[in-house]
């Protein structure tokens, strides 16, 4: 039997459990939101300490960069990247779903996004107001949890809610380009296949 959602902090994905998910973030805590692929764990991204506690909680090397999830292109052309032509065909084809594009920042270095296919991810990300970083809810080398309360045992008590939409039906992380100078390089086989992406770009793919 599965623990209750009193004891564990794991909640239906209503529209105040989601409003609930969202505050907790925006406060600096860590939450647990479902996706179309698997369970991710979210956090500020511009606060140092929400981000030690979700490299804590997973046991992950800080030196690995975390993702952002949005909610379309746009904001994240309003975070102040760049997306060039081929980076925007990608967004096309692939988003909303499960494809992380990692792109130029303005300050020389790298950053990944997603736009999760998601009805509860999508609510929570517009709820919240910014690009948070999410990851999966699972220990660094773990499988992936595929539900609620499987990313609940992997991550408390380092967080503070799950919202619980069901198992995920996807179970396998999103695939990983690099997009930089008209050229998009594979880092992560996932559902997003190298001949799929290849058409979409109109090019080869590297890596």
């Amino acid at each position: 039997m599965s623990a209750s959602p009193e004891r564990t902090g794991i909640l239906p994905a209503t529209a105040e459990a989601i409003r609930r998910a969202a505050a907790a973030v925006r406060a600096g805590e860590l939450a647990i939101i479902p996706t179309e692929t698997v369970y991710g764990v979210a956090a500020r991204a511009d606060s140092t300490e929400a981000m030690a506690r979700l490299y804590a909680a997973k046991g992950r090397d800080e030196a690995k960069r975390i993702a952002f999830f949005a909610d379309g292109i746009e904001a994240v052309r309003r975070a102040g990247i760049h997306v060039e032509e081929i980076a925007g065909r990608l967004a096309a084809a692939f988003w909303p779903g499960p494809l992380t594009m990692v792109l130029p920042n303005a300050g020389g270095g790298w950053d990944g996004f997603r736009v999760p296919d998601h009805p509860v991810a999508l609510a929570w990300v517009r709820e919240l107001g910014f690009l948070p970083a999410v990851t999966s809810a699972n220990r660094a080398g773990d499988p992936p949890a595929r539900t609620a309360q499987a990313a609940w045992d992997a991550l408390a008590p380092h967080v503070s809610l799950a919202l619980d939409a069901g198992p995920a039906t996807g179970g396998m992380a999103s695939t990983v380009v690099r997009v930089k100078d008209g050229a998009v390089e594979l880092l992560r086989e996932g559902p997003i296949g190298r001949a799929a992406l290849a058409a979409a770009a109109a090019g080869a793919i590297r890596g």
